[in-house]
């Protein structure tokens, strides 16, 4: 596959035997639009079979991060302007991509230098090698915009120490390299200032051998000293019942943790919390995706998911007015009906 023009949202570059994916959309954060999803599925098709290629590196342009998430304005448009279907269509390549992503037979490097968030994690966290800096924010962030956490983030938050990703999932919370490697959402942590020599010495050397020879401690995180508060509260079977017990804990970041709850969209948090503990009893990440792509789908008719984006990123108002309000408005049968078929069928993974 030939390099791509430098305006193209996603570079595509060779250096000796790595080839390179570059996000390249630096104004919105390298945020995935449906023809960035696309052109990577291309690419890997090609380089997959491709002799010349040891190696696949992801990284983004610019200084502020890898990816800030999927283009959520657009998914916002296409609700209000009825065409739900194409929404929907973003979201089934999104995901059947995620699962491309881990189970490519290369080495995929994946840089996750500054912010990493939602979709951003899609495209990194199920790779191979998954590289963080002092400076990687990684987050899943949905529940503030009136979402449910996606790409294959319901599979890996349920595969961190005890509650850690229960916490990460209701509250959206960012972590930094040392609780990103605590959580199992990447590998190893490389300084940013050795970045650009790190990825030019995946040209010709085995992406484990330069790993080996570039990664260093991380900065110490944050989790691990919070761990009793968070498992015992995250471990209750409902979310309200796990804002009592953070609100009763005694602990001051516990009493935090449960004021950001309160600001999510209710419905979100209960679906969020359903979605997790359903994912705990799935076999793969593609039965989890699978999973989460009916959940999506039923997003598109909550009236959360259009108000979210629109206080949060349209408006930028900051001030959400979720409908139902309060948790205790949120039915069983309101969950359910996120779990139910979309009618649209399953995801098509190749």
């Amino acid at each position: 596959m030939s390099a791509t023009p430098d305006d193209a949202p996603v570079l595509l570059r060779r250096a000796g035997r790595a080839a390179h994916l570059v996000l390249n959309r630096p104004r919105a954060i390298n945020a995935l639009n449906h023809a960035m999803i696309r052109i990577i599925q291309d690419a890997l098709d090609a380089w997959e079979s491709d002799e010349a290629v040891a190696t696949v590196v992801l990284t983004g342009a610019g200084e502020r991060g890898l990816c800030a998430g999927g283009d959520i304005r657009s998914v916002h448009d296409d609700v209000r302007a009825g065409r739900v279907a194409q929404a929907a269509s973003f979201w089934h390549d999104e995901y059947c991509l995620n699962a491309r992503i881990a189970r490519c037979p290369k080495p995929y490097v994946a840089v996750m230098d500054g912010i990493v968030m939602g979709g951003g994690v899609g495209v990194s966290a199920h790779g191979s090698v998954r590289v963080v800096t002092e400076r990687s924010r990684v987050a899943m962030p949905e529940t503030g915009i009136g979402f449910v956490p996606d790409v294959g983030g319901t599979y890996l938050l349920t595969r961190t120490p005890g509650e850690l990703g229960t916490h990460l999932a209701l509250t959206g919370s960012a972590v930094g390299a040392g609780d990103a490697l605590l959580c199992g959402l990447a590998d190893h942590h490389v300084p940013s200032g050795r970045l650009e020599e790190f990825t030019a010495a995946l040209a010709d050397a085995d992406a484990a051998d330069v790993v080996r020879e570039f990664a260093t401690g991380a900065p110490e995180g944050e989790l691990a000293a919070h761990r009793e508060w968070i498992d015992h509260c995250y471990a209750a079977d409902s979310v309200e019942e796990i804002v009592d017990r953070l609100q009763a804990s005694g602990d001051r970041h516990a009493k935090e943790a449960a004021e950001t709850i309160l600001s999510k969209s209710p419905t979100s948090l209960k679906v969020t919390l359903a979605a997790l503990r359903r994912a705990r009893e799935l076999p793969s990440l593609q039965a989890v995706l699978e999973q989460e792509y009916r959940v999506s789908c039923a997003a598109l008719a909550s009236p959360d998911l259009v108000e979210g984006v629109r206080a949060q990123v349209v408006d930028k108002d900051r001030s959400p007015r979720w409908s139902p309000a309060e948790l205790a408005q949120v039915t069983d049968a309101d969950v359910a009906r996120f779990f139910e078929p979309t009618g649209r069928g399953g995801l098509a993974f190749r």
